[in-house]
């Protein structure tokens, strides 16, 4: 006999004070782990909130993180409102910086109102491109979205490597990176923010449109029936294969531009492994923001804060090297996303609500 399943808490506590109690348990846990390595865990609090949010340069480091956490997040965050799981955001987001990189090594002579829309245009369209053969396969064969997606991660690794190292090197180095793009074409830091740049504002816009789309639209009611049951989206004329290759399209977009944050807006060029494992930490901050957009940016504000404030506290503490920083982060997902529901009994029961 299988286990009841945890009541249904209000939306408030679902979405707001449920992620609050994961959240703290972790830091509490991370907390012991601080203490028993002979550091506080107060002063360590101390340093790493400093380190995120402590100076505007900690400030716009902190951002400039979360901005790529902010468009992997939305893209697995999309795929799991129509019931899939797309762990291919990081492959998705390095292909994506083909596009958006060829357009800015192509297109840097033109004025930069118009390269920007082409990068965003070319990063988008690379994205999707990357995610329709998974999505198809799905749809059309049945094969499982997770398995493509990991198997296309490994595709784009290798198309890349080889690019880079053979055709769009350039000439006269060894380092497998392109020239550095033309000047028209870098999206503008923040002033005292740096590295923060217009990317942060188009993760912004893609979150207000991502939550426009699927609340607001038939489209979307009818990606989230075909998520919840596809046999009830059949009999309403819904094609749930359809929906599977549009939201997977959309969702390989979204990772896509994550590359306008990295490659247009810091590097300035094509480099290896530029999503440097953002696609993966995206599946933690969609679990975690319960794949609504406005819960996925407050996760990615969060493991921006983590990634920007770790980096100090390691630097800061010796002994809290950089692999225990990734321990407490890999805490926070631990208790956000696979033991989300250890308080939600409890909480159900202190807050009187009935399964």
């Amino acid at each position: 006999m299988s286990a009841a399943a945890p009541a249904k808490l209000p939306r408030w506590a679902e979405y707001g004070l449920l992620p609050a109690l994961n959240l703290a348990a972790a830091l509490l846990l991370s907390g012991a782990v601080v203490r028993g390595i002979g550091e506080s865990p107060w002063a360590a609090l101390k340093l790493l909130s400093a380190g995120a949010f402590g100076s505007p340069e900690a400030i716009g480091y902190t951002l400039y993180y979360a901005t790529n956490f902010i468009f992997t997040g939305l893209a697995v965050a999309l795929a799991c409102q129509a019931g899939l799981f797309n762990i291919g955001a990081e492959g998705q987001a390095y292909v994506g910086g083909l596009g958006a990189g060829l357009v800015a090594l192509g297109c840097g002579h033109l004025p930069a109102p118009l390269v920007w829309p082409l990068a965003v245009l070319a990063a988008a369209l690379f994205g999707a491109a990357w995610a329709f053969i998974p999505a198809w396969l799905q749809a059309r064969r049945g094969s499982h979205i997770v398995i493509t997606t990991i198997m296309f991660n490994f595709i784009a690794s290798a198309l890349m490597t080889w690019l880079l190292v053979n055709l769009l090197i350039k000439p006269g180095q060894q380092s497998p990176e392109t020239r550095e793009f033309a000047r028209a074409s870098w999206l503008p830091a923040f002033h005292g923010l740096a590295p923060l740049n217009l990317a942060f504002v188009f993760a912004l816009a893609a979150t207000a449109l991502v939550w426009l789309l699927i609340w607001h639209t038939p489209w979307g009611f009818a990606v989230r029936v075909a998520g919840v049951n596809p046999a009830a989206a059949r009999y309403a004329g819904i094609s749930p294969p359809r929906v599977i290759i549009g939201v997977m399209l959309l969702s390989g977009a979204l990772a896509g531009c994550l590359s306008l944050n990295e490659l247009l807006g810091v590097q300035h060029r094509i480099l290896l492994d530029f999503p440097a494992g953002a696609g993966f930490v995206g599946i933690a901050v969609a679990l975690m923001g319960r794949n609504h957009p406005l819960g996925v940016l407050l996760a990615a504000l969060l493991f921006g804060a983590l990634y920007q404030g770790g980096s100090e506290l390691s630097f800061d503490m010796p002994h809290i090297t950089r692999d225990l920083v990734v321990v407490i982060q890999g805490l926070v997902i631990l208790f956000c996303g696979a033991l989300e529901n250890v308080f939600k009994r409890p909480l159900a029961a202190l807050l009187g609500v009935r399964g």
